[in-house]
C-alpha cells in the first residue's frame, strides 16, 4: 500500500515575493514554472491559503488564471485577492492528485470545496494476537495484528452487529486482563454470548472453528455458514441431543436477524460504496451507504461545504456537480478504507486519475462506476433519495435556526445574529475533580467538533468556589484565542458568550475578558429560575436590569437548550475525571514501577493494600523487584 504524498516527499519550488499582485502576480510566476505535475496554492494578503489545486503541467494549468477569462465569478475574486503562490512538483499527476486532497484537509482553503464532517468510521476486528481471539469494536489505524471488517456507519450499526456475532459465534470480548484472571465463567457464558475459553470449557481447535465461522460470515459466505449450522442442527437432533441442537438453533436465528434488520441486502454487489450527491439552493448532500459482505452497513449523509468554493477542473465542460463529486471522493476516501467499487450519481471529474490515484493509495484496482439499470442503478437512485431528503430536512431546520438565531440577537441586543455562541458550564463535587465545559452552536446549530473541556487545575481555589473555577476556564480560553488572532487566525471568536449563572458568574467573567483585551464579546449570565425551574430562568447582560423571557418563547426554549447541552458535556467530563481517579492505583505512583512489575507485584500480594503491607524482605523476593525498589516501596506505604 502506498502512502499519501506530502510536501516532504515532493521537489518544492521556491515562493517569490513581489509587489504584484492578481492576474498580474500569476503571469510572473508562470515564466518560471516547469512543464510537470504538481500543486499549487494561492496565498492572499493575511498570508492565508485561498486555493489549492493540482495540474498535470503547472506551467499550462496555472498561465490560465493569468488569461483573464474565468468560468464564474468566484474565481474572479480568488485570483484578484491572490498575492502569493506556492508549488510543489511531484513525480506523477496521480501523486500530484493525493497531494493536493491531502493539502485541502489540512489547510482547509476556502475557495475549495470542503469535507466537513470527517470523523473515523468504526469497524469490526478479530484479533489474531492471541490463543484464544478476541472479537471487538475497533477505530483508528490497524494497529492490531487481526481481521478488519468495515466500515459500519455508525457505533449503532457496529453494536447491533457484535451482538449478534457474540450470540452467534460466542467469541469472547473481554480484554487480555480480565481473561487471564478468569478462574470460573462470566455472566457472558451463563446467557449464552461466549464459549468461555478463559476456562477451558471449550477447546482450542473447537473455539478456532467458531472464529473461522465469524470471520467467513463476515467475508459473505452467510449462506454456507448457516448451511453447515443447519446440518449440525439435525444431526444433534437425530442423536436425541436436543440441547446441542437447541443452541444451534438459537445462533441460526441470530444470523438471519442480521439480514432482516439491513433495509436492503444485494444480490450482485459484494462489496461497494454507493455515493450519491443531490444539490439545491446552494447546498450539497452527499449520501454514503456502505456495502461489505453482500450486506448493508448502513449509511450516512454528509454536508461539504460548497458555498464560495471555485474548484475547477482541467477538462472542459466539467459541471458543479463533477467538481463537488470529485473534491468528496477525494477528501472522503483519504484516511478511510477504499472499496473496490464505488457506485455514484454523477460521473466525477477525471475520473480515470482519480481510480488511478485510490489504486495507488490501496494497492489494489479501484473502479468508480455510474450504472444505468439493474440492482446497482436502484441502489444508488435509493441512495439519491436520501440524499434528497436529508437536504431538505437541513435546509428547513437552517431556516428555523436562522429565525432564532435573529430572535437571539433582538433579545440581547446584538448587533447581528450570531455567527457563534460560546457557553460555559463547571462541573465538581465538593470542589473535587473539577471540570469547566465550553460548547458551541452556530447557525447549523451543535458544533461537537469545537467543544472543549478544561481541568481546573489552580491549586489556590477554595474547593467549591465556582467564580474561581469560571474566571480560570475563562482564562484559559481566551489567552488561546488572543494567541491566534496574533497569529492571524479569528475564525474562531465568538459573537456571543453565555456563562452558566447570575451576577455573579457574569461579573467573573467580564472582569477575564476585559484583562485579556476582549470585552467587546457580548456576554449573558444565565441564571436558573426558583427551584431550578425551566422557563423562569433569568438573563444577566452588563448594564441592565435582569430580565426573563416569555415563557413560550421558542428563543427561551433554544437558550434552555444550549444551557442543558453545557450541563450535559461538563458532567460527562466531570464524570469521566472522577472515573478515572478511581481507577489510579497508589502503585503507579511509585518511581521504578512499571506495567511488569506493578503486575508482579499485585499477583503476588492479591492488591496494593497487600503490598503496603508486605516487608522489605517479602517485597524482595518479587521478580524484578530490588532491595532499593523495596525500601522505595516500604516507605511509600509509610511515609505517612
Amino acid at each position: 500500500m502506498t502512502d499519501t504524498p506530502s510536501a516532504s516527499d515532493a521537489e518544492a519550488l521556491p515562493r517569490q515575493a513581489a509587489p504584484l499582485w492578481g492576474a498580474a502576480l500569476i503571469k510572473d510566476e508562470v515564466t518560471r514554472l516547469p512543464d510537470a505535475p504538481g500543486v499549487y496554492r494561492m496565498i492572499g494578503e493575511a498570508d492565508e491559503v485561498l486555493y489549492v489545486g493540482k495540474a498535470k503541467s503547472l506551467k499550462k494549468r496555472v498561465v490560465q488564471y493569468a488569461q483573464g477569462r474565468f468560468h464564474t465569478n468566484r474565481i474572479a475574486n480568488m485570483v484578484d485577492a491572490t498575492r502569493a503562490m506556492e508549488f510543489i512538483t511531484t513525480r506523477t499527476e496521480a501523486d500530484a492528485l493525493l497531494l493536493e486532497i491531502n493539502l485541502i484537509k489540512q489547510l482547509k482553503p476556502r475557495f475549495n470545496v470542503l469535507l466537513r464532517d470527517d470523523k473515523s468510521f468504526p469497524e469490526i476486528v478479530i484479533r489474531r494476537d492471541h490463543d484464544a481471539p478476541q472479537l471487538r469494536k475497533h477505530r483508528g489505524a490497524h494497529t492490531i495484528k487481526g481481521d478488519y471488517f468495515g466500515p459500519f456507519a455508525s457505533a449503532w450499526a457496529v453494536n447491533r452487529t457484535l451482538n449478534t456475532l457474540q450470540k452467534a459465534f460466542l467469541l469472547r470480548s473481554c480484554s487480555d486482563s480480565v481473561y487471564d484472571s478468569r478462574d470460573r465463567p462470566c455472566m457472558l457464558y451463563q446467557i449464552k454470548r461466549c464459549a468461555a475459553p478463559c476456562t477451558g470449557l471449550i477447546g482450542k481447535d473447537d473455539y478456532q472453528a467458531l472464529v473461522d465461522q465469524a470471520e467467513a460470515f463476515l467475508r459473505g459466505k452467510s449462506r454456507a455458514v448457516m448451511a453447515t449450522m443447519a446440518k449440525a442442527m439435525e444431526e444433534a437432533a437425530e442423536d436425541l441431543e436436543f440441547e446441542r441442537a437447541a443452541r444451534l438453533r438459537d445462533r441460526i436465528r441470530a444470523l438471519s436477524a442480521v439480514a432482516q434488520e439491513t433495509q436492503i441486502n444485494p444480490e450482485t454487489v459484494e462489496e461497494a460504496d454507493v455515493v450519491a450527491l443531490h444539490v439545491e439552493g446552494g447546498q450539497a448532500c452527499v449520501q454514503v451507504f456502505f456495502f461489505r459482505a453482500g450486506q448493508n452497513w448502513g449509511n450516512r449523509a454528509y454536508f461539504p461545504r460548497i458555498t464560495g468554493a471555485a474548484d475547477e477542473s482541467e477538462e472542459e465542460g466539467v459541471t458543479e456537480e463533477q467538481r463537488i463529486i470529485t473534491a468528496f471522493l477525494g477528501q472522503f476516501y483519504d484516511d478511510k478504507p477504499i472499496p473496490r467499487l464505488i457506485l455514484a450519481n454523477v460521473q466525477p471529474a477525471e475520473s480515470e486519475l482519480l481510480s488511478e490515484a485510490f489504486a495507488l493509495k490501496s494497492g489494489r484496482k479501484v473502479e468508480i462506476a455510474v450504472p444505468k439499470r439493474g440492482e446497482k442503478a436502484d441502489l444508488v437512485q435509493h441512495a439519491l433519495t436520501n440524499a434528497r431528503e436529508a437536504l431538505g430536512r437541513k435546509m428547513a431546520e437552517g431556516s428555523a435556526q436562522t429565525k432564532l438565531l435573529a430572535g437571539v440577537a433582538e433579545a440581547f441586543k446584538l448587533d447581528a445574529p450570531p455567527e457563534r455562541i460560546e457557553v460555559y458550564d463547571n462541573s465538581h463535587i465538593q470542589g473535587t475533580n473539577a471540570v469547566g465545559g465550553m460548547i458551541v452552536a452556530g447557525p447549523e446549530g451543535f458544533m461537537k467538533g469545537q467543544y472543549r473541556k478544561f481541568n481546573i487545575k489552580s491549586t489556590e481555589l477554595t474547593p467549591g468556589d465556582d467564580y474561581g473555577m469560571m474566571k480560570e476556564v475563562l482564562r484559559r480560553r481566551f489567552a488561546r484565542l488572543v494567541k491566534e488572532e496574533e497569529e492571524g487566525d479569528d475564525a474562531n471568536r465568538p459573537d456571543l458568550v453565555l456563562v452558566d449563572g447570575g451576577q455573579g458568574q457574569l461579573d467573573a467573567a467580564i472582569e477575564i475578558m476585559a484583562d485579556l483585551g476582549v470585552d467587546d464579546i457580548a456576554v449573558v449570565g444565565v441564571a436558573k429560575g426558583p427551584d431550578r425551574d425551566a422557563g423562569l430562568e433569568r438573563f444577566f447582560i452588563p448594564g441592565q436590569t435582569p430580565f426573563m423571557l416569555e415563557p413560550k418563547s421558542p428563543v427561551l426554549y433554544y437558550l434552555q437548550r444550549l444551557r442543558d447541552e453545557a450541563h450535559r458535556f461538563a458532567i460527562g467530563a466531570h464524570r469521566t475525571r472522577r472515573s478515572m481517579d478511581l481507577k489510579k492505583n497508589p502503585l503507579d505512583e511509585i518511581e521504578g514501577v512499571g506495567p511488569g512489575r506493578k503486575k508482579a507485584l499485585l499477583h503476588a500480594f492479591g492488591s496494593a493494600k497487600g503490598v503496603g503491607r508486605a516487608s522489605v524482605e517479602d517485597l524482595v523476593k518479587v521478580d524484578g523487584v530490588s532491595q532499593a525498589l523495596a525500601e522505595r516501596i516500604f516507605g511509600f506505604f509509610r511515609k505517612g
